[in-house]
C-alpha cells in the first residue's frame, strides 16, 4: 500500500522498440554467460587466466580489443546522453558491462533511454533540441 507522500509511479508503455531492447538484453546476458560458464567450470575464478584467454591469439585479441574500445566509447556516449535526456541510473551500465558485457549494457541502456523518450518526461540536465550532433554538456 502506498503512503500519501510516496512519489507517483510513472508507467511507461512497452513500445515494440522497448520489447526488442529488453529481449536483446536477455539474449545478450545468456549467450556470453554460456561461454563464461564453460570457462569458469574449467578454470575457476582465475582472473589472470581469463585475461590471458582474451588475447590468446590474433583473432581473440582483435575481438577483445574491439569490445574494450567499444565499451569505453559506449560509457562516454551513454553518460552524456543520459545527462542530456535525464535517463536516471546511468551508472548501472558499468556493472552490466563488467559483469556480462556490452551485449547486455547497450540494449539495456537503450531500453531505459527509450522509456524516457516514450514517456516524454525527460528530466534532462540541459535542454535538448533532439537534432544536430551530440555535444558533451558543459560543466560551468
Amino acid at each position: 500500500m502506498r503512503g500519501d507522500d510516496a512519489p507517483p509511479v510513472l508507467e511507461v508503455p512497452m513500445s515494440p522498440a522497448r520489447w526488442f531492447y529488453l529481449v536483446a538484453a536477455a539474449i545478450g546476458t545468456v549467450v556470453p554467460w554460456a561461454f563464461f560458464g564453460s570457462f569458469l567450470a574449467d578454470e575457476g575464478l582465475d582472473l589472470g587466466a581469463f585475461i590471458e584467454a582474451l588475447f590468446v591469439n590474433g583473432p581473440a585479441g582483435g575481438f577483445s580489443a574491439d569490445v574494450l574500445i567499444s565499451a569505453t566509447v559506449f560509457w562516454v556516449w551513454s553518460h552524456a546522453d543520459a545527462r542530456r535526456l535525464g535517463v536516471e541510473g546511468w551508472w548501472r551500465v558499468v556493472p552490466a558491462t563488467l559483469l556480462v558485457g556490452l551485449s547486455l549494457a547497450f540494449p539495456l541502456y537503450l531500453f531505459w533511454r527509450q522509456g524516457v523518450i516514450v514517456s516524454g518526461s525527460t528530466g534532462a540536465a540541459e535542454p535538448s533540441t533532439g537534432s544536430g550532433p551530440l555535444v558533451m554538456p558543459s560543466r560551468t
